[in-house]
């Protein structure tokens, strides 16, 4: 997916022009993948600090090598079915960001009630560009109940929040001096290592005292919110949110719901991965390489087997596993995480 990411955006952005943050435990990793892509623009966080600090870390090292530079923020782990739609739709993105004071963000049109992902609320058509239009942000919404999600998707004013992001690095920084100040500070603290022998003890140093927050709450939430408060008081605005719609086939593969939304060539077919066998069953994904799986008479389920678990669960469930990761940090089972 990784590379899949790489080969997708090869038509906008030239591999000397893509930084990836990552972690210490994966950064040869990336490097493997994506040989053309220059060394020292694989960053890796010492510890995780959520995405404001990683797109804070990208940020300060665009600024000493490229200035006030134009930078995406495109995660690696989406799979994006229409790929030339896609590019246009980044391209009038771009275009909007490189005004400075702009914050835009791509908005997934939803096709159902997902109570997995966290939703826009677009206000009015501000512009188009080659076609695409671009809304203002009314409000970032938090991830739904099923009763709050179907409302959404009803209305019909909701994207799903994509978590791709667009802007100019000096708008970027300027909002977490604004509305991340710490966490501001010590990155200027380690900008002043970059290039330097000293950079690597820095970074271990300075890093985990960043704030391990998303950027979705730390810089798009509040800037909204601050662009609604100037509106109404009629004080100048600062920051400008944009949501552009992008119907390109999208999917996080962030449950196994989705997995088999992906792999499914038709409605209600049961998808496995591995030896198995459905009687009057349907809309079911079966995943065990090592045990035969018999369904009878069921649907929509999904059944995960590996070494050391079980999971089942219905498919529109799919995204409680995280309320069972929740469980087992609490109970200290580190056997399972």
């Amino acid at each position: 997916m990784l590379r899949e990411t790489a080969d997708r955006l090869a038509p906008l952005f030239p591999d000397k022009r893509l930084w990836v943050v990552t972690n210490d435990q994966q950064a040869a990793g990336v490097q493997r993948e994506l040989p053309r892509v220059p060394r020292k623009q694989i960053l890796a966080e010492p510890v995780g600090r959520n995405t404001a600090a990683a797109i804070g870390l990208a940020a300060i090292h665009l600024v000493q090598e490229h200035g006030d530079a134009l930078m995406a923020v495109l995660p690696a782990d989406h799979h994006i079915a229409d790929a030339t739609q896609y590019r246009k739709v980044v391209r009038a993105a771009m275009k909007i960001a490189s005004s400075p004071g702009n914050l835009v963000v791509l908005g997934i049109p939803p096709s159902h009630p997902e109570t997995g992902f966290g939703y826009i609320e677009r206000a009015e058509v501000t512009a188009r560009f080659d076609g695409v239009p671009a809304y203002t942000v009314r409000r970032f919404a938090e991830k739904p109940n099923a009763a709050r999600a179907k409302r959404y998707v009803a209305s019909g004013r909701y994207f799903w929040n994509a978590g791709m992001f667009f802007w100019r690095v000096s708008t970027f920084l300027e909002c977490l001096r604004k509305y991340l100040p710490k966490t501001w500070h010590a990155l200027g603290e380690l900008q002043q290592f970059i290039g330097t022998p000293g950079y690597a003890r820095a970074l271990r140093r300075i890093y985990p005292r960043l704030e391990n927050i998303s950027v979705d709450y730390a810089i798009m939430e509040p800037a909204t919110r601050s662009r609604a408060a100037h509106r109404k008081s009629e004080k100048h605005e600062t920051e400008r949110v944009f949501v552009l719609p992008a119907k390109i086939g999208w999917s996080d593969i962030g449950s196994w719901d989705a997995v088999h939304e992906l792999l499914a060539r038709k409605q209600g077919e049961n998808v496995s991965v591995g030896d198995s066998f459905a009687l009057d069953a349907t809309g079911n994904f079966l995943w065990s390489r090592k045990k035969f799986v018999a369904a009878i008479g069921v649907r929509d389920l999904v059944v995960v087997e590996t070494d050391d678990a079980l999971l089942i669960c219905r498919r529109e469930r799919a995204q409680d596993v995280g309320k069972v990761v929740k469980w087992l940090e609490e109970n200290r089972r580190r056997d399972l995480l």
